[in-house]
């Protein structure tokens, strides 16, 4: 008998599964944009609508403490509930908050839109990310389709630079936000023509001693690094907050491994490949927002660039990651994961390690240019290969909340980033100020200084990420031979029969999972079975 998964195939053309990815990737885009697409415009704001320096940076912070705590909540509930729907509450729920942001006429009335955003792209980002590894299951098919989904991934926060810095010289601050709308209508009218709905044949229980202690784990870490940019790392609520949330964390992982229904399985994230992967991509992460903004700084406040030339400068960066990832996806399934990724990271270090040469008089075409084409480069392979790699063997049951941590990784990394390096920068350009104080050009070194330090902190950062990629990502053989695992029909095996999964060093499971769905039907706890994935319509 034909298996449904094969009908579901022959249901679902190449061209409609093609458009499924236009969607995901629009979706997609709009979450990354709104990480850094208010960054350019946030002086703008700020003038308007008067709030301080310090509450400046809560704009932008308050979206990744909602986005990065309530990612796993968000993936649970895609996995629960039909990830059509959820896709589609997601994307209009995030054009509602977008409207709101930029109506504000408040600074805690744009805070408060800001954290509904960050809430409402925690549901719909999950949901377009299992969508589109559980339509496309073709090796080469899949490989085209994450090189596109993680070019977008790491291509966008550079687009958000440069549409931020066209809407708020040519428009409005407000206009960053609003743009949402348009984004989200695409989106959703997509998502109605083209996915297909379907729910699980028995729907997951929640488990919320897991949920509670996961958000708020990932809550207090992302807040307690935000906090120390302003209040610094001695500050009693910083080392309250670096301290009890890994603990949450670390009860989190116990209460997982007695629940009956976990948020998240660990068979998800204690196998090697995947978790070498997310390593990978929570420390890209750190490095990636962290240069943006710092080189955004340097652009406009050292060099007197406008917000547009600034955003546009950019260009070199997001045309390196169009085309590594291009390249990266047809060159995987011959050279393997481990190659690539551990040479993407290498590419990012050394760029990275470049950077570190800026001074006040550097020129864009001697220092910058160079360092953000190679670095285009290596995060363009990084972001499609790792991506990709991690999807390898997840259970379609697990699509949701696994998904959720491919995202959970990336923000969570960003947010750590952004408030690690910014405490570096700001400490290093102190410490210039106070030796150096007298001078024109004082300011202007010192906050150079900053950044330089702060290139320096990603560097090491990233020359870990090389030594992850070698030891633990899989070569060529071993991601055939996953591949191959996945699409063969396997009995259900009771729970206690189950194989466990390989474990990595406990020092390197801060990371997260993905999904791989295989073709055919997946196997349930109860012996029975579901459908292989969600596809187009007819």
């Amino acid at each position: 008998m034909m298996s449904s998964a094969t009908q579901d195939r022959r249901a679902a053309p190449a061209d409609r599964r093609w458009l499924v990815l236009v969607v995901v990737a629009v979706a997609q885009l709009m979450v990354v944009l709104d990480a850094t697409v208010v960054n350019i415009a946030l002086p703008s704001a700020q003038h308007a609508l008067g709030f301080s320096n310090n509450d400046r940076q809560w704009v932008v912070t308050c979206y990744a403490l909602a986005f990065g705590s309530l990612l796993l909540l968000g993936g649970r509930i895609g996995d629960m509930f039909s990830r059509k729907l959820v896709l589609i509450a997601g994307l209009g729920g995030f054009a509602v908050a977008s409207a709101v942001g930029g109506a504000a006429v408040s600074f805690p009335m744009l805070v408060a839109a800001r954290t509904l955003q960050g809430a409402f792209g925690a549901l719909l980002a999950p949901a377009a990310l299992s969508t589109l590894t559980s339509t496309f299951t073709d090796p080469r098919e899949r490989g085209r389709a994450f090189a596109v989904y993680g070019a977008v991934s790491s291509g966008g926060a550079g687009v958000g630079l440069i549409l931020g810095g066209v809407l708020t010289q040519y428009l409005s601050w407000r206009y960053t936000l609003y743009v949402n709308l348009v984004f989200a209508a695409f989106a959703i009218a997509g998502a109605l023509a083209y996915i297909r709905g379907s729910r699980p044949a028995t729907r997951p229980r929640l488990d919320w001693p897991g949920t509670v202690l996961a958000s708020a784990g990932l809550f207090l870490i992302v807040f307690g690094f935000s906090r120390a940019e302003t209040a610094g790392w001695a500050a009693p609520l910083t080392i309250t907050c670096l301290v009890v949330g890994p603990l949450l964390l670390a009860a989190f992982v116990a209460a997982e491994r007695r629940s009956a229904h976990p948020l998240v399985p660990l068979r998800v994230i204690l196998d090697r490949t995947r978790g070498g992967s997310y390593a990978v991509l929570g420390l890209t992460g750190i490095a990636l927002f962290g240069v943006f903004l710092f080189l955004a700084f340097y652009l406009q406040g050292i060099k007197g660039y406008s917000p547009v030339t600034s955003g546009l400068l950019f260009l070199p960066f997001v045309g390196g990651i169009l085309v590594s990832s291009t390249v990266s996806s047809v060159a995987l399934p011959r050279v393997g994961p481990r190659v690539l990724i551990a040479s993407g990271m290498v590419l990012g270090t050394g760029a990275m390690a470049y950077l570190t040469q800026l001074t006040v008089t550097s020129s864009y075409a001697a220092v910058i240019l160079p360092a953000i084409i190679v670095m285009g480069l290596g995060f363009g392979i990084i972001f499609a290969v790792t991506i990709n790699t991690a999807t390898a063997g997840v259970r379609r049951e697990d699509a949701g909340v696994a998904s959720a941590l491919v995202n959970t990784m990336q923000q969570v990394g960003g947010s750590i980033g952004l408030s690690a390096l910014s405490t570096v920068a700001l400490t290093a350009t102190a410490s210039y100020l106070a030796a150096h104080h007298a001078g024109p050009l004082a300011p202007a070194i010192a906050a150079t200084r900053g950044y330089t330090a702060a290139f320096t902190v990603a560097t090491a950062i990233l020359g870990l990420g090389v030594i992850i990629a070698i030891v633990l990502l899989p070569s060529r053989r071993r991601l055939a031979e996953l591949r191959t695992a996945a699409t063969e029909p396997t009995p259900a095996p009771a729970p206690e029969l189950q194989p466990a999964p390989q474990a990595i060093p406990v020092a390197l499971c801060s990371c997260s999972p993905v999904i791989h769905p295989t073709p055919g039907a997946a196997a349930t706890a109860d012996g029975g079975s579901q459908p292989g994935e969600v596809v187009t319509s007819p």
